[in-house]
């Protein structure tokens, strides 16, 4: 079941998530304040996060 989500997450969301993020990320790492934003943006573009658990520390 968790692949044939992380397929349809993969086609009709995943893919342009990810770009919106890798973009997003492009143009925050060009100013010295943006890069923390930056590298959090690029830890947000994944593509199969159903497999994903949340952990409490």
């Amino acid at each position: 079941m968790r692949a044939i989500d992380n397929i349809l997450w993969f086609i009709f969301a995943g893919v342009w998530l990810a770009i919106r993020h890798v973009a997003t990320t492009l143009s925050l790492l060009l100013t010295v304040i943006g890069i923390p934003f930056g590298v959090q943006h690029l830890k947000l573009a994944v593509l199969a996060p159903v497999e994903k658990t949340i952990v409490a520390k």
